[in-house]
């Protein structure tokens, strides 16, 4: 039987409508065509499919399951190794991990490895009727602080070997990044409260609005007769770019915009708490962030909106799928542009002035790629004179973010780099005994799946230290 060269395509809601509700965009394979995208699969021998899967899922195993229309079983075999499995199948980078392995990739394009995990996380979701079984406990018990991907995965493979997992969360939802980072649209709300349940059925605790290093210390957990603790509290301290105007109102963080966008709810139909409406806004960056927020701003109403970034189109590191949904949008890419300033309103004659303080244009100046930069990109140079003011009521700076300062500042003895990452070793442990990280708060801010495979390594060796 001849290769089908081409992976599925995925359907999709259509750009006009899609760009004015927050639906999930993608709407998923039919059980039809996950069986003729499965085939697709060679199932080599040496599975470097596997090799390039943070979490080491079984990939071959759980494809081959789905040809046969065996999606339960298909999930079963991805569930060993994965806590978020649908989660996974939506925000994963597969182009540049799992699927740019694929043997088939070689010559054709690779198997949809993501759309097929995705079908089979929503086919569990929707038709199992039992609850995992609760694992005979161990009587050890372990902290995670944080419900973002590392530390959901850390505190599911050891709640699956029988450990008391209690896992504290800042803010009043479980979910971290996934459900105040990522947009409805992208991954709907409802997905990861589903496996946060399956999480709680395998008897995972978990405790919001509880603030680690204002509300509890580390060493308090330790008092309180936790044996380890793993940090997975991720990179949620965003970084500015140091240009004059970024106090002026109307200037958002990309961590703040999506924040107050998701845990506000202004992705529902009537929201109570909208948080703009209108106007024209200019995201800076280039990143997935940058498109969510971009993305984000167009469905709350913005009249146009523009992602402003210094380098080619070929330099942007969001995902190709996410800048080719943002362009059939209608997105504006202001490409080899960079800010040197935010303009305000400033009635100097009337102070009373409501729109004294705000935001009115954004002055950029055109950039050239010249030599390449330590990490092998060509490095934006100006253009002497090429400076232009781009009318702007809303600036969103989305140029990363770092770890959160408050619990290195709040556990002696806990050795971060220069970018307050925590240093760890390669089991995920830190320079305290018993104190493990992984995630954002180790690297910055990363992938999804790489946060979880981070977990997974600190849950091995908590685990391997606990039952000595």
């Amino acid at each position: 039987m001849a290769i089908v060269q081409k992976k599925h395509e995925m359907p999709t809601q259509a750009p006009e409508v899609r760009a004015h509700n927050f639906s999930e965009v993608a709407l998923g394979y039919t059980a039809e065509i996950v069986v003729e995208e499965a085939k697709r699969c060679l199932n080599c021998k040496n599975r470097p499919c596997v090799e390039g899967c943070p979490v080491n899922i079984n990939i071959p195993d759980f494809i081959s399951r789905m040809k046969e229309g065996d999606f339960e079983g298909a999930y079963r075999i991805i569930s060993e190794s994965s806590s978020l499995p649908a989660v996974c199948g939506r925000v994963c980078p597969q182009e540049t991990q799992c699927e740019s392995k694929c043997t088939l990739g070689i010559k054709f394009e690779p198997v949809g490895i993501g759309r097929l995990e995705r079908f089979a996380a929503d086919y569990h979701n929707e038709n199992a009727k039992e609850q995992p079984e609760l694992p005979k406990q161990n009587g050890h018990r372990v902290a995670i602080v944080g419900s973002g991907p590392s530390g959901l995965t850390c505190a599911g493979d050891l709640a699956k070997k029988g450990y008391k997992v209690t896992v504290f969360e800042a803010l009043h939802t479980a979910g971290g990044v996934l459900v105040y980072g990522i947009p409805e649209f992208r991954l709907p709300k409802a997905i990861v409260a589903k496996e946060v349940d399956t999480l709680n059925a395998l008897g995972v605790d978990v405790e919001t609005n509880v603030v680690i290093g204002k509300t509890l210390t580390i060493d308090e957990l330790f008092e309180q007769g936790y044996e380890a603790v793993f940090i997975g509290s991720g990179a949620g301290l965003p970084n500015f770019m140091g240009i004059p105007g970024e106090s002026l109102k109307g200037v958002y963080s990309a961590n703040e915009f999506l924040t107050r966008s998701n845990l506000m709810k202004s992705y529902l139909d009537k929201p109570v708490t909208p948080i703009m409406k209108g106007g024209r806004v200019a995201v800076v960056g280039g990143g997935n962030v940058a498109m969510d927020a971009a993305r984000t701003a167009l469905r709350l109403g913005a009249e146009k909106v523009y992602i402003v970034y210094r380098r080619s189109m070929e330099e942007l590191p969001a995902r190709r799928e996410e800048v080719e949904h943002a362009e059939e949008e209608g997105i504006d890419f202001r490409l080899l542009n960079n800010p040197v300033e935010i303009i305000g309103y400033n009635n100097e004659d009337d102070p009373r002035d409501p729109k004294n303080g705000f935001v009115r244009a954004m002055r950029c100046i055109r950039m050239e790629l010249g030599e390449p930069d330590a990490k092998g990109r060509r490095r934006p140079v100006p253009v002497p004179g090429s400076e232009c003011e781009l009318e702007v009521d809303t600036v969103i700076i989305s140029i990363g973010t770092s770890p959160n300062p408050l619990i290195k500042d709040t556990t002696k003895g806990l050795e971060v780099n220069l970018h307050g990452g925590i240093i760890v070793n390669e089991d995920g442990l830190t320079s305290r005994e018993g104190i493990y990280a992984g995630g954002d708060a180790v690297t910055g801010a990363a992938t999804v799946i790489s946060a979880m495979g981070a977990g997974k390594v600190a849950a091995r060796a908590i685990d391997e230290a606990l039952s000595k």
